[in-house]
C-alpha cells in the first residue's frame, strides 16, 4: 500500500480547498469581462473610492470585474493562495441612523479605501485564515487575529478578497512550491514572477487587484515589480504597519522584513500611500513612527541623480543596462543632473547582511519545513553551504581565490556560518559603521536621489534560480541593509535587437574575468527568449523620504514619456 507523507496530503487538501472554492464561485465569475467590468477596471483608486462612497458603484460590481480577473489570473500564473470573493460579497450589516434613545447619530465619514480590492501575501495574518508562508505544516492554523494593515484596510472599507502565493519561507528567486505549484510570469509562462511576492506580481499585472500587500527583506516587492511591470516602494522600518506579519527570519531586527505595497498604476500606488498614513498606523501598530503625510512637490525642481551602474558583484545584462541609460539620458533631457556614483562597497555591505540573516545558522527558517518538502534551489544551496564544517569552507574559500580570484564568492564562503551572540554584534557595529560611510558619501555629493538596476537580469527562466545565486539580488537588498526608502517603475521590454550579448561573449575576456556568482548569471540570459519582459529601474532615496521618492519616480516617469518612451503595460 503506497504511503504518502503528512506534508503530501497537507498540500493535496489545500490545493483541493482552493480549488473547491474556485469552483463555488458564481459561473459570472469565468466569463469575459464586460464593457461595465472593464470601466470598473479602468478606474484609478480615487475614481473608485469616490464612486463607492457616493453609492453609484457597488461592491457587487466591483468584485464581479475584479473577480474575473481573479479568476483568469490564476487560471494563465497560479498566483493564488486562498480565494475570500464570496465573504467579501456578503453585505455589511448598516450601522444604525438613530441610538437606542430615538437621537440621530452623525454621519459616518466618508471611508478613505471604500471599495479597493487589495490582495493580500500569504504571509499576512487574517482572522479566520491559514497563513503557511508556503510551509504545509502551516495548512489548517487559522490566524486568530488579523493583522495591522488588514485590520487598517478594513477599518478603512478596503476589500480583501485574495491571498497570494509564496515560496517556502518567503526566501528565493522564483515563487514555487509543493504546497501551491509554481507561479509563472505573466509575460511569459516560462520566466520567473519573482521573488516571494511573485503571486502578488502575477495577479496585478493580470488586473486582479488595485493594489497587493507583500513583504521585503531583500526586494521581495521590487523583484516582482521589475519582473512583471508593475510599481512598488519599500519604507524604511516603522513607516508601513508590520505586526501579523510572519517574516522569512522571525526576530530578526537587524535586517528587518517590512510590508509594502504594490500596484498597476504610479498614481496608485502613491494614492494608498498617502490614505494608509492618513489612517493614522501607528494606532494599529505601536512599531510604526506617528509620522503625517508629508505631501512633497518636486516638479519644477532641478535635480541631482547618482547612478550605480555597478554592484561589484554581477554587471548588468543588455536589456537592464540599456532601461537605465534610457533613463539617465531622458531626466538629462529634462534639465536634470545625473552623475556616476561610486558608492561604499556593496559586496561588503551584502556580505554582513546576509551573516546577519542566517546568523542563527538557518534554524529559524529551515526549522518550519518537513523532510520532504521541496524548497527554492536558491535555499538548498544556502542549507547546503551553512550544513559544511568551518574548516572545509575556509579551505574552499582559499581554493576559490587561487583559482578563479573571487573575492565576493570566497568571502561568502567563509563567513556565513553560525553565530555566536558576540559576533552578532560585532557584525551589528560593522553594519551600522557600514551605513555611516553611505551617509556621509550621500552628504559629500548632495544627491536627490540614486538610480539602479533592480537586478541585473529581466525575469530569469524557470528552474534557473540555482544559477542566479540570491547573491544577485544585492542591487536591492543593499538598501534594506542600509533601511533606505527605494522604489520599482517598470520602463521598457527586453528587445531581442537591441539587448542580445555580443557574438562570441562566453569565450570573451569579459566573461572570463567574471566572477563565479556572475557567470551562473550570464548562463541563463538570453535576449532571443526573453523577449517581451519588462523592464525597470530602482530609484532610491533616503530614510523616511517615502512621499520624496515617489515624487522621483513620477519625475522619471514624465521624462521617460517626454522623450516618446512611456511605459504601456501589456493588457491581460
Amino acid at each position: 500500500m503506497f504511503f504518502q507523507s503528512q506534508h503530501r496530503r497537507d498540500c493535496a487538501a489545500k490545493q483541493g480547498e482552493r480549488q473547491k472554492t474556485l469552483d463555488g464561485l458564481s459561473s459570472s465569475f469565468f466569463e469575459p469581462c464586460t464593457e461595465s467590468d472593464n470601466e470598473v477596471l479602468d478606474l484609478s483608486l480615487s475614481e473608485l473610492v469616490q464612486r463607492h462612497n457616493a453609492g453609484s458603484l457597488s461592491t457587487a460590481s466591483i468584485l464581479n470585474a475584479y473577480g474575473k480577473k481573479v479568476v483568469s489570473a490564476q487560471k494563465a500564473t497560479n498566483c493564488l493562495a486562498g480565494i475570500m470573493i464570496q465573504e467579501a460579497l456578503v453585505p455589511k450589516v448598516p450601522a444604525p441612523s438613530t441610538g437606542s434613545d430615538g437621537t440621530d447619530i452623525p454621519e459616518q465619514p466618508a471611508k478613505l479605501l471604500s471599495g479597493v480590492p487589495v490582495s493580500i501575501k500569504d504571509c499576512i495574518d487574517i482572522e479566520g485564515y491559514d497563513t503557511t508562508v508556503g510551509y504545509s505544516s502551516k495548512v489548517n492554523h487559522p490566524a486568530s487575529s488579523s493583522s495591522a494593515i488588514v485590520r487598517l484596510l478594513h477599518d478603512a472599507g478596503a476589500i480583501t478578497h485574495v491571498k497570494t502565493t509564496v515560496p517556502p519561507g518567503l526566501l528565493g528567486l522564483e515563487t514555487s512550491s509543493d504546497l501551491f505549484g509554481r507561479t509563472s510570469n505573466p509575460y511569459n509562462a516560462k520566466f520567473s514572477s519573482g521573488a516571494s511576492t511573485g503571486g502578488g506580481g502575477a495577479l496585478l499585472a493580470c488586473r486582479g487587484s488595485v493594489i497587493e500587500i507583500g513583504t521585503d527583506l531583500g526586494g521581495s516587492i521590487r523583484l516582482p515589480a521589475h519582473y512583471c511591470g508593475l510599481y512598488a516602494m519599500r519604507s524604511s522600518i516603522g513607516r508601513f504597519p508590520c505586526q501579523g506579519t510572519h517574516a522569512p527570519v522571525p526576530g530578526l531586527e537587524t535586517v528587518a522584513t517590512i510590508c509594502a505595497p504594490m500596484s498597476r498604476r504610479l498614481e496608485d500606488l502613491e494614492e494608498f500611500w498617502k490614505r494608509v498614513v492618513e489612517m493614522r498606523p501607528w494606532e494599529y501598530d505601536h512599531t510604526c513612527v506617528p509620522l503625517p503625510w508629508r505631501p512633497v512637490n518636486l516638479q519644477e525642481t532641478k535635480l541631482k541623480f547618482g547612478v550605480i551602474w555597478e554592484d561589484g558583484i554581477v554587471s548588468p545584462s543588455p536589456a537592464c543596462r540599456r532601461t537605465l541609460e534610457w533613463v539617465c539620458d531622458a531626466l538629462e533631457k529634462q534639465g536634470h543632473e545625473v552623475v556616476d556614483f561610486a558608492p561604499p562597497s556593496i559586496p561588503e555591505g551584502l556580505n554582513a547582511g546576509l551573516q546577519l540573516c542566517f546568523g542563527d545558522g538557518g534554524a529559524a527558517f529551515f526549522g518550519a519545513v518537513r523532510k520532504d518538502e521541496k524548497l527554492d534551489p536558491v535555499m538548498v544551496a544556502i542549507k547546503s553551504l551553512l550544513g559544511m564544517p568551518l574548516w572545509l569552507k575556509k579551505f574552499l574559500a582559499m581554493v576559490t581565490r587561487k583559482s578563479t580570484g573571487d573575492e565576493v564568492w570566497a568571502s561568502m564562503l567563509e563567513t556565513i556560518h553560525l553565530k555566536s551572540p558576540a559576533e552578532e554584534r560585532v557584525l551589528v557595529v560593522s553594519r551600522d559603521e557600514y551605513r555611516e560611510k553611505w551617509h556621509q558619501a550621500w552628504e559629500d555629493e548632495r544627491f536627490d536621489f540614486l538610480l539602479t538596476v533592480p537586478h541585473s537580469l529581466p525575469a530569469i527562466p524557470a528552474g534557473t534560480a540555482e544559477k542566479v545565486t540570491l547573491v544577485s539580488a544585492a542591487y536591492t537588498m543593499i538598501f534594506n541593509i542600509l533601511d533606505y526608502a527605494a522604489g520599482v517603475l517598470p520602463v521598457s521590454f527586453v528587445d531581442r535587437q537591441l539587448d542580445g550579448l555580443p557574438k562570441d561573449f562566453m569565450k570573451s575576456s569579459d566573461y572570463k574575468n567574471m566572477g563565479l556568482i556572475s557567470k551562473g548569471a550570464y548562463s541563463v540570459y538570453d535576449a532571443d527568449k526573453m523577449h517581451g519582459l519588462p523592464l525597470g529601474v530602482q530609484v532610491v532615496g533616503r530614510r523616511f523620504e517615502e512621499e520624496k521618492v515617489l515624487q522621483g519616480m513620477k519625475i522619471v516617469e514624465d521624462a521617460l514619456e517626454a522623450c516618446g518612451r512611456k511605459f504601456i503595460p501589456r493588457e491581460f
